[in-house]
């Protein structure tokens, strides 16, 4: 007897829906008959929006957040935000997080990553070259280094600290403070978020 399987065009959605970050091979199944079970109309409206962003939208030349190409980059747009601070971020999902805060006014500058030699990926596959030429231009006074507190985000802050420090001498490199979160007691801190915490400390 014959093994039962998914229908070939059932197969192909799910292999597709396989290669999206974070998605198994049962995710991509449940997901598959989820949108099976939708009316056409569902579908049709999804398939629609992921071709017009993928036309539409790319990254911004200059800080590397998305870019619309019918409005262009909001970020380099945006004449009230301050130019000669620049927080630099991993990814442009890491921007939003941080403007919500409403606390920072400069710009940003995306990566595209960070400094991972286990999965090959140097600093010649990041955006560091362009965030030179920004700074070269004279106007930028200070950084700010906001890439991840793990191995590779700390390779890559120490790696453009060096770097920055050594081309521009003058250049205010600073870092997002890394310590006990909000509401967070000592008793569920680990001992490298307790040492950065100290080491952070600051005058009342």
């Amino acid at each position: 007897m014959a093994k039962i399987d998914f229908p070939e065009e059932v197969k192909l959605l799910i292999a597709h829906l396989k290669r999206l970050p974070g998605v198994g091979p049962k995710s991509a199944e449940r997901i598959a008959v989820w949108l099976i079970g939708k009316d056409g109309d569902f579908s049709n409206d999804l398939a629609k929006a992921m071709m017009l962003s993928a036309e539409m939208i790319q990254a911004c030349e200059v800080c590397g957040f998305f870019e619309s190409s019918g409005i262009g980059c909001r970020l380099c747009a945006d004449t009230q935000r301050d130019a000669a601070v620049i927080c630099v971020v991993e990814q442009p999902t890491d921007v939003l997080p941080l403007e919500r805060t409403g606390a920072f006014k400069g710009g940003y500058h995306c990566l595209g990553g960070r400094i991972a030699p286990l999965d090959d990926i140097t600093p010649e596959d990041l955006r560091i070259a362009s965030l030179v030429e920004r700074i070269a231009d004279g106007c930028v006074s200070e950084v700010i280094l906001g890439v991840g507190s793990d191995v590779e985000g700390e390779a890559t802050a120490n790696y453009l600290s060096d770097l920055l420090a050594g081309k521009f001498p003058d250049l205010e490199i600073t870092r997002l403070a890394q310590g006990l979160p909000a509401g967070g007691g000592l008793d569920n801190a680990d001992e490298l978020t307790l040492y950065r915490a100290l080491d952070g400390r600051r005058r009342l």
